[in-house]
This record gives C-alpha cells, structure tokens and sequence, in this order.
C-alpha cells in the first residue's frame, strides 16, 4: 500500500511539470491570438477594481450605485480631460526633446571615457573601456530607434488609441454596474468552497495590489519632480514620471527605473548622475519603509522568489500586461488554495502583499 501511495504521489509530481509547462504555453499562444480585446478587458478590470472604492464611499451618501458611478466616472474623465491638457503634452515635448539629445550625449560620453584612459595611462594603469562603451553605445541607439519609430507609429494610430480610451471607459462602467452579476454567474459553476475564497482573493489581491502601487508612484513622482528641478536635471518631469511608472511593476520595477534614469544623466554628467541615484534611493527607502507599510497593512507575503517567477513568468506569456498583473494572480491563486487546505473559506483573508525594491547598489 505504501508503496503504491508513493508511486501514485511521484507520477502527480512527475506529471505536474510537463501539464503546467503545456498551460503556459497555451496561454502565451491564446494571448497572442487575442491580445487586442484581452488587453482592453484587463485594463477596463484593472479600472473598475480602483474606481470601485470612490463607487462605495458615494453608495454611503444613500445614493444608488448607478448614481455613484457615473459621478466617479464623471469626475475620472474630467481629470484626465485635464492631464491630457496640461501633463501629456509636456511629457511628449521632453520625450522627443530626449530622443534628440541622446545621440550628442553618446558623444560626450565617449569623450569622457577616453579623458578617462588617458588619465589611467598616465598613471600606468591598464584600462581598456572602448569595447565596453561601444557596446553600451550600440544598445542605447538600438533602443532609442526602437522608440522613436514606436513614437512615429503611436502618432499615426492616435485616433484607434482614443478609441481604445473611450472603450475601455465604456467597458469599466458596465463591470461596475454588472460585474458582480457575471463574475458569480461563472464562480457558482465551481463548488462553493472554491468560488468562496476565489471570489475573495481575488478581490483583496487586485485592488490592494493596484491601489498601493499606483499611490506609491504617486509619491515617487511628486517628491522626485521638485528634487531634481532643484538639482537642474534635464527633463525631471519624465524622468520622475519614468520612475514613477516603473513602481508598478513590483520587486525591480523602481530600482529598474532609478538605474535607467542614472544611466541617461550619466551620458551627460556623471556628478549629477550620482546626485540623481543618490536622492531616488533615499526616496525609495523612504516609500518602503513609511509609506508602503501603512498602505499595505499586515499581509502574509509572497517568497520573493516566486514573486520573480511570477513576473518572468507573465512577461513571457503577456508582456507588460502580464508583468502587471502576475504578482496579484499568482497572490490569488495561493490564497485560494491555502484558504481551500485550511478549510476556513468564509475566514478568508489575502496573502499576498507587495514585495518592495530593494535598494541600488
């Protein structure tokens, strides 16, 4: 008996790999196959799930929830009106301003590095930087035509992307007004001790997890845009916007974006570059140890190791959209089954929790 037990253990384990490797690659088959409607669908979720806080704080003046959500949606479109007024364009200005300048700082910093080589002869030190700054030379004119063409192709596209915009309002107003409807029309084909703490881990997952990100780049963009105006760095509004954006992606993402943006001063002045990596760590320690802490409360976090693996994971199989969303599924998936090992479904609370960056070196 015993050992039929274990065999029928290790061919669920042997067998475990190959299926899931096979739903993977499904998936990432499927979502290429969709990406367009997929893509809309999971921003419009992404939406409801953050709008659904300011829909229940007006459902508490006594007013019905249709009433409630058109107010917030109201409100939501007339202060993107006006970021689309007054941000976008500044923001689209410094970009295409930086695209410009990027190719003179590759000249200067090939200059730099051979005072460099120069200065390390003299001393009768062998160094040899040319192969190196070639290279990273190569990468970031690579990269600057990738997004330059990108920019030419967003631009011709503009009118599908309003569309795309108005669609996706559209579809979060509908999933705030019917979502429950549907979503427990699909759950209640599953047996009730799964739908239950499904239902609630996914819930708690997505709209902690996007909230607190999405607030935690706030604040790296509001302290970081006056700091660098102070230290005269060139387009501090899109460099702090760039850090900023890079704290949605959990674990790496602002460290990710801090590196990016020093590599870009450092083409220019590489004293300044200390100051501006220098100053976005302290802001970043200072959001993970005060602030990340009060917005996230007392969750049960993911090992950051399969945190990583989530996010390799859903870059492969989505791209971007999969690494946004990888941490809160993977939370609701382990909190579903280990609300489902306990038994205590209706006690169900999420354990997931945002995993902050760790400091640059």
């Amino acid at each position: 008996m015993r050992r039929s037990a274990s065999l029928k253990r290790l061919l669920i384990y042997g067998l475990s790999g190959p299926l899931i490797a096979l739903n993977v690659w499904l998936l990432s088959v499927l979502f290429r196959y969709f990406q367009h409607p997929i893509s809309i669908l999971s921003i419009a979720a992404i939406l409801a799930f953050l709008l659904n806080y300011p829909v229940k704080f007006f459902e508490r003046a006594r007013i019905t929830r249709t009433q409630a959500v058109s107010v917030v949606l109201l409100a939501t479109l007339t202060i993107l009106v006006i970021l689309g007024v007054t941000l976008v364009p500044m923001v689209i200005d410094q970009t295409t301003q930086l695209l410009n300048k990027i190719p003179d700082w590759l000249t200067a910093s090939q200059a730099n590095l051979e005072q460099v080589e120069a200065l390390a002869k003299q001393r009768r030190l062998r160094l040899d930087l040319r192969v190196v700054s070639g290279q990273i030379n190569a990468n970031i004119q690579n990269v600057v035509q990738q997004l330059a063409s990108g920019a030419v192709g967003f631009a011709g596209t503009l009118l599908s992307g309003l569309f795309d915009v108005v669609l996706i309002i559209v579809l979060a107003f509908y999933m705030l007004l019917y979502g429950d409807r549907v979503w427990y029309g699909l759950v209640n084909l599953l047996p009730s001790d799964i739908a239950d703490p499904l239902t609630a881990s996914l819930r708690l997952n997505f709209q902690n997890f996007f909230l607190s990100q999405l607030l935690l780049g706030l604040f790296m963009v509001t302290t970081l845009t006056p700091i660098f105006l102070v230290l005269k760095v060139p387009f501090a509004l899109l460099f702090a916007i760039l850090i900023g954006l890079s704290e949605l992606i959990p674990f790496i993402g602002a460290s990710l974006g801090i590196g990016l943006v020093t590599i870009l001063v450092l083409l220019q002045n590489w004293w300044l570059a200390v100051q501006v990596a220098v100053v976005s760590i302290i802001m970043q320690q200072v959001k993970d140890n005060l602030l990340a802490p009060r917005l996230l409360g007392n969750f049960i976090g993911l090992n950051p190791i399969w945190i990583f693996v989530a996010i390799l994971m859903g870059y492969e199989i989505a791209g971007l959209l999969g690494t946004l969303v990888a941490v809160p599924i993977a939370g609701t998936i382990k909190g579903t089954f280990d609300a489902i090992r306990s038994g205590k479904s209706s006690e169900f609370v999420s354990t997931v929790t945002i995993t902050h960056d760790p400091p640059l070196d």
